[in-house]
């Protein structure tokens, strides 16, 4: 594989420099971002040194067990969500991949989470698929990222709904006031819904050639669910499988902090990444994990140590991925060859995710052009029809016969 990469060329003196001297602004563009906000926030009377320092003394708290049981549970739910992949890829594309390149792919896919915002580590992971993988597209490989992601869709919505559910211990005092006023407005409840399904109906018209063209190149990526044995045993066991060791992370680092392990806990720390992952931009949903995880363990901790928690995990989890994933990828694809792949697939990632915000917006133009187009053909045929109707007016009846 390390042959099939092409080599990055050689960077020129003046492009380094420049390269480098952005590198440094940004960083002290973030120090000065920092201070900013440390100087108000001691402004507005918050003492961020004795946080700062009682969140580091409980950081320092965890034992060495607890870190190299939640290393263990994290290298499970890496390699089994891996193999869960490899499951798909290999229908797919038969005696196109194997499994040690997914998991390396997969593997540094998770490490860039850790550091690059909006999870562009995946897109990279993606693309990575699309370069190991014999005979794979990206429209396949999309296609069998949405199959992997039908499983973890479903136990999601299942999160959220017993979640919501034991908020104050029933959906009646969730939804007292808004059923009673949509009980007493059933024609506009009836309006609103059949808006709502005009509207999808609308989109699914609108996009529906788009959506076959795409099918048909998609298509090979998801032949997987045409077998549900296949994908029982190939995708969803392992995905189970690295679920549960998941949850097992969460177990010990919340032992591992005092705090109560309950199933109530764990749900609540699961509902709240799940939803930090879906809203954050920062890299590694740095700030925000930290925020979503001391809100949902409320009822079960103090804030302080809930936030040691939350950084505590990640902290270990991010340097257990990143060494898992130099490691695998230098055994896997040699260390240029692997520095290489990373490196391409991840300007290939910022690329493609360019190519197709400006897709969108051209194909936004040319609906807007066609929409033009159609109405200027409807002004002239009515101006055509205005014209025949004046001239058969101003053509003289015959005269009556003598």
């Amino acid at each position: 594989m390390s042959e099939a990469v092409a080599a990055p060329g050689p960077i020129a003196p003046g492009e380094e420099r420049q390269s480098l001297w952005q590198r440094v602004r940004r960083i002290v563009a973030w120090l000065v971002g920092i201070a900013l906000l440390v100087g108000a926030l001691r402004l507005a009377g918050v003492d961020v040194g004795s946080w700062l320092q009682t969140v580091w003394d409980t950081v320092n708290d965890i034992s060495i067990g607890h870190v190299i049981l939640g290393c263990l549970f994290q290298a499970a739910q890496t390699t089994l969500t891996a193999l869960g992949w490899y499951g798909i890829l290999r229908y797919a594309y038969p005696g196109g991949v194997t499994y040690m390149e997914v998991l390396a792919s997969y593997a540094a896919g998770v490490a860039l989470n850790n550091f690059v915002p909006a999870n562009l580590g995946t897109f990279v992971m993606l693309l990575m698929y699309v370069a190991v993988v014999r005979g794979a597209t990206f429209p396949g490989v999309i296609a069998g990222y949405v199959v992997q992601k039908i499983f973890y869709f479903a136990i999601g919505t299942l999160i959220y709904i017993y979640l919501f559910a034991a908020v104050a211990g029933s959906f009646d005092f969730q939804f007292g006031n808004e059923w009673d006023a949509l009980s007493s407005h059933v024609v506009l409840t009836l309006g609103i819904i059949g808006g709502a399904i005009f509207l999808v109906a609308l989109l699914l018209r609108i996009f529906w050639r788009w959506f076959k063209v795409m099918w048909a190149k998609a298509k090979q990526g998801a032949a997987i669910l045409g077998d549900l044995r296949a994908y029982v045993k190939l995708v969803l066991l392992p995905q189970m499988g690295g679920y549960a060791a998941k949850v097992g992370v969460i177990i010990v680092f919340l032992a591992a902090y005092g705090i109560p392990v309950t199933f109530g806990s764990v749900m609540s720390v699961l509902g709240s990444n799940q939803l930090a992952n879906m809203l954050s931009f920062t890299p590694g949903g740095v700030g925000v994990n930290q925020a979503f995880n001391t809100f949902a363990l409320d009822s079960y901790t103090d804030s302080t140590t809930a936030t040691a928690y939350s950084l505590g995990q990640q902290l270990v989890t991010t340097a257990f991925n990143l060494g898992f994933a130099i490691v695998l990828v230098c055994i896997v694809f040699g260390w240029s060859g692997g520095s290489a792949l990373v490196k391409s697939s991840y300007v290939d990632a910022k690329v493609k995710g360019a190519e197709m915000k400006d897709e969108r917006h051209e194909k936004r133009d040319e609906q807007k052009e066609e929409k033009r187009r159609e109405r200027e053909q409807d002004g002239r045929r009515g101006l055509l029809r205005v014209f025949r109707r004046s001239s058969d007016d101003d053509v003289p009846s015959d005269p009556p016969a003598p």
